[in-house]
């Protein structure tokens, strides 16, 4: 049951925290009105759009991604002033503890933590295939891929080539399949061009060249080798193709998996690692980050509440500085992790968790030094 000093410090914590990230929202939506505002009147989007197209999907995303920062600052700034006018004073003279105390931002931190991963593992990936498609409807019309050279695993030992991809008119080429079966190529296609039939959802490809391999063993003593083959050739102007891959596969990748739900995003992950995909390590970190992100609310706070619960000389305005430095180390950690991750120098979910760990020895040193 929560008592008095609970209500309080949980009622100024939750109150703080509102009125910051509210205010930085705020702050962000008019420099991006500012931004995109020519797009908008030059594409003639109507007002409905970009209110509940584009910003009511903005604020989540935004608002999930400061949380843990402004959670820190929020703990420093309200906590620094019950320090500052000696009320922690008068709550450790009644003989509470700094653990006790402790207790209802532990409650605010879970309040924020458990909203920030609903949102992002349910509603910020809906929020986003929104906000995306107005983006690309009116901001990135004049987005294209810059892959050459793209190979694509479409089915198992089953190898898909383009040269280049265009993204306006979906369409490649000299494009090439290979099926390999024990390391000898079964089937080959190569064709000059290949373009989408969004009606048909079917590739059209034109002057198709097709070579099938059959592999018999051979009983012969007199040849040297150990299987024998026959070879078809064939020739057609037009061939129409259904296969594992889609204009989708080829928008940016980015778009890909932020708007995947958690559990959509279990299954496109087992899904690109049967194919063979070389960005799996960036659709983990996304997954893994979802979770890892919201987490740091509990070790930001820790390490709020022990900077900010003693008066010292320089008072709330030195307080905020330090608490600002350590939130950009914290953030400047988990770039340098995902990137370890994302270039195959380090496993996706503990890269991710290395900076909330590194931070939850700086937080658990900080308390014991609180307690003091």
């Amino acid at each position: 049951m929560l008592k008095i000093l609970d209500k309080y410090i949980l009622k100024k914590f939750i109150g703080t925290f509102v009125f910051s990230i509210s205010l930085i929202l705020a702050i962000f939506i008019v420099f991006d009105i500012s931004e995109k505002l020519q797009d908008f009147i030059a594409g003639n989007v109507p007002l409905k759009e970009i209110v509940f197209d584009h910003y009511l999907n903005f604020l989540p995303y935004y608002g999930n991604l400061f949380s843990p920062l402004f959670t820190f600052i929020s703990v420093i700034f309200f906590t620094s002033k019950m320090a500052n006018n000696t009320e922690f004073v008068a709550i450790f003279s009644s003989g509470t503890s700094f653990k006790r105390v402790l207790r209802p931002y532990m409650i605010g931190a879970a309040i924020i933590t458990f909203t920030s991963l609903v949102l992002s593992h349910f509603v910020i990936p809906l929020a986003n295939k929104t906000r995306f498609e107005f983006e690309d409807k009116y901001i990135n019309t004049s987005y294209h891929t810059d892959e050459i050279n793209i190979h694509k695993q479409i089915a198992p030992n089953t190898i898909l080539y383009l040269s280049n991809y265009d993204n306006s008119s979906n369409s490649s080429s000299q494009i090439s399949i290979e099926k390999i079966v024990n390391n000898r190529q079964t089937y080959m296609l190569k064709a000059e061009n290949m373009s989408w039939d969004s009606i048909k959802k079917i590739w059209k490809l034109e002057n198709v060249f097709e070579r099938n391999l059959i592999f018999t063993q051979s009983d012969s003593l007199k040849t040297k080798r150990k299987f024998l083959y026959t070879e078809t050739h064939n020739f057609s102007p037009s061939k129409e193709l259904k296969i594992d891959f889609t204009p989708k596969d080829m928008i940016r990748f980015q778009s890909k998996i932020e708007v995947l739900p958690y559990f959509e995003l279990k299954q496109f992950i087992l899904k690109e690692k049967q194919k063979g995909s070389s960005r799996i390590e960036y659709f983990e970190v996304e997954m893994y980050r979802r979770t890892a992100f919201p987490f740091a609310t509990f070790i930001l706070t820790i390490i709020a509440v022990s900077l900010s619960s003693r008066k010292i000389r320089g008072g709330v305005g030195l307080q905020i500085a330090l608490g600002l430095v350590l939130s950009c180390i914290y953030i400047l950690f988990m770039h340098i992790s995902t990137t370890f991750a994302t270039s195959g120098l380090a496993q996706p979910l503990i890269a991710v968790w290395i900076p909330n760990f590194i931070f939850s020895f700086i937080a658990f040193y900080l308390f014991k030094k609180a307690q003091q």
